[in-house]
């Protein structure tokens, strides 16, 4: 380069797309987050920027990690993970109905959280050592599946049903990518149909009225209906262009509930109308496009499993939380 300078091989190796793409999503949510609170950086927007710069600079150094050490490295996590549930079962934080947080001193985690990627990481490792000539056997399904009973578990029991979901459909996907018959599938899925009214039966009263309400928005428009109620007005009015940055009324008069987490989709569309939301849905397009052109790229079965893992299970998370909001699936919490 010129003046005999060289930038160093490591900064040239960084995704620098994919990291402007994701500065991209975390710069448009702190702005939502920003109008939201009416034109303040209290109490959402300030917090948010920390955490997402401190966690973007934690991922960009754990990308310099090996693969084989997050291989190594995923029984123990494992076992830690289901240790913190269990802890958070006993003297853990309600939030949002579900018995889910842990205070840890100065900081507030969700340790269901953190098993999604642990799940994925441990199940990548299993089928990238597993010959492939079992992958077609049945030997290539009870270990996960007996892998994922205790989690589970354990997230019932606070009860968290949405993040139960992302945690099996994350698995799932790399179940189906490592190259297990379809008919595994298809048979599970009969299977869980089968067991839909006895999982009804297990669910919280706030849970039933949310699929009640699902199938049939209009009958409690002023109760339990009022969430998903106020998210589509939101999203509604706010037409094409949107009602414009700080002109939201849903949610700076406290219409919409929870406005900075489970319906921040349905504030940011009120404002920044169908471009916002479709600028929002490009720039993930993108970041699960790069995930799976790391995942076809890379060498080894287990880098491969737990590059489309992860992104599958963004995936979900995205799609399924817009979906919710916008009344395409239950807002089952």
């Amino acid at each position: 380069m010129r003046g005999g300078y060289a930038a160093p091989a490591q900064l040239i190796r960084l995704p620098w797309r994919l990291i402007f793409v994701v500065l991209a999503i975390g710069i448009f949510g702190a702005m939502v987050l920003y109008s939201a609170a009416g034109g303040s950086m209290k109490p959402w927007a300030a917090p948010h920027l920390v955490r997402f710069l401190a966690f973007l600079g934690l991922a960009v150094g754990m990308s310099y990690i090996r693969p084989e050490t997050y291989r190594d490295l995923a029984w123990p996590a494992y076992g830690g993970v289901i240790l913190l549930l269990i802890i958070t079962l006993i003297v853990g934080t309600v939030g949002g109905g579900a018995k889910s947080w842990l205070e840890l001193g100065v900081i507030r985690i969700q340790p269901s959280e953190l098993m999604k990627p642990v799940s994925i990481l441990l199940l990548a490792g299993f089928y990238g050592s597993l010959p492939p000539g079992e992958v077609r056997r049945f030997n290539a399904v009870w270990p996960p599946l007996a892998i994922l009973v205790v989690p589970i578990a354990l997230i019932i029991l606070q009860p968290d049903l949405g993040t139960t979901l992302l945690l099996v459909f994350g698995v799932f996907s790399v179940m189906f990518l490592a190259g297990l018959p379809l008919w595994y599938f298809i048979g599970g899925g009969l299977s869980v149909a089968a067991l839909i009214p006895i999982a009804y039966a297990f669910m919280m009263p706030h849970q039933k009225k949310r699929v009640l309400i699902f199938l049939d928005p209009e009958q409690d428009p002023l109760g339990a209906g009022y969430h998903l109620t106020q998210s589509k007005i939101a999203i509604g009015s706010g037409g094409i262009f949107g009602k414009g940055f700080l002109n939201g009324t849903q949610s700076h008069l406290h219409y919409l509930p929870e406005q900075h987490t489970d319906f921040i989709f349905s504030a940011m569309a009120e404002e920044w109308g169908l471009i916002g939301g479709l600028f929002l849905i490009i720039c993930f397009v993108l970041l699960f496009r790069w995930g799976m052109q790391v995942s076809v790229e890379s060498k080894g079965r287990f880098e491969r499993l737990a590059a489309a893992g992860l992104t599958m299970t963004i995936f979900f998370y995205f799609a399924i939380n817009m979906m919710m909001v916008m009344g395409l699936a239950p807002v089952v919490g």
